[in-house]
């Protein structure tokens, strides 16, 4: 029978601890904040790892604190899905080796093959404890918005499958080319062809880096769903104070029943479905998730 985990991308952001509606008072550390989450939701999302690469100290923290079957997805960290690293993220032996540029900041392409590679050691050793438990969902790879469609695109997803062996990858483009007319059965073909997941957003749309709601699932073990809400105003909005302002988005009953609807669609397909919440503005996602499960369960 398909499984359907509901959950939030990271619980410890500022605004959703700050806001006090979601944990109750006696949680006031790291430990009593993620056992409490697990007593809500039966999956999380790394949020954390993609800014700063994870701790294999903290991985085993995290399998001690929650129960035998929670599940963890864990983001890439932001070096590997082409996103702009900043050098004081890496690793001080890392950041050493870099040959001096009199930047700040450092791309993928632009880091010595030893760095590259390191750098891969340093994640897999992070994450090791939780693919040794048996609770490492897959490691999501959110592209950068400038990561368009094409060879290079595409042998770079090759490459960081070599880099994870024996692990799943769920992947996310924030291009529109890699959904477009010519472009979609392809890339789900692609994803199908080398047991990727393929992950299915619900964004704002109209924008070069957004892209449709494809429901299509190309893994029978695992079917991905983010919700990243529908605030289109906020989408690209310059300033902001947080990534929280972002995805400031209450979704309604109605729009949750919908997307019920369609998750119950993909758990047709496959074994499980991971359904996460990333409008993460105080308790938002915390207070959809639970009601998603409760439209779930009585649909």
């Amino acid at each position: 029978m398909s499984r359907i985990l509901v959950g939030t991308a990271s619980w410890t952001d500022k605004s959703l601890v700050a806001c006090g509606r979601f944990y109750p008072p006696e949680a006031k550390t790291p430990a009593a904040r993620l056992q409490f989450y697990a007593s809500c939701f039966p999956v999380v999302e790394v949020d954390s790892a993609y800014y700063a690469l994870p701790s294999a100290h903290n991985a085993a923290l995290w399998v001690e604190r929650t129960p035998a079957d929670f599940v963890f997805h864990i983001k890439a960290f932001r070096a590997f899905t082409q996103h702009r690293t900043p050098i004081e993220a890496l690793p001080r032996e890392l950041r050493e080796a870099l040959p001096p540029t009199g930047k700040t900041d450092i791309y993928y392409k632009d880091m010595p093959a030893a760095i590259v590679d390191r750098l891969w050691e340093y994640y897999r050793a992070g994450i090791a404890p939780l693919h040794e438990a048996g609770r490492l969902g897959a490691v999501h790879f959110q592209f950068a918005p400038w990561v368009l469609y094409g060879g290079a695109a595409l042998d770079h997803i090759e490459a960081c499958m070599a880099r994870l062996p024996g692990l799943r990858l769920s992947i996310e483009f924030r291009h529109r080319s890699w959904f477009t007319p010519e472009h979609r059965d392809k890339v789900l073909r692609f994803l199908a062809d080398r047991g990727l997941v393929h992950t299915v957003v619900d964004e704002p749309q109209g924008f070069v880096n957004s892209v449709p709601a494809i429901w299509e699932v190309t893994s029978p073990e695992l079917a991905v769903v983010r919700m990243h809400g529908r605030n289109a105003a906020t989408w690209n909005r310059k300033g902001l104070n947080s990534s929280a302002a972002r995805f400031n988005y209450d979704y309604s009953d109605a729009e949750l029943a919908e997307l019920a609807g369609k998750i119950k669609q993909l758990a047709a397909r496959s074994h499980t479905v991971a359904a996460f919440f990333n409008n993460n503005y105080e308790d938002q996602g915390q207070r959809n998730g639970r009601t998603l499960m409760r439209i779930l369960t009585r649909s």
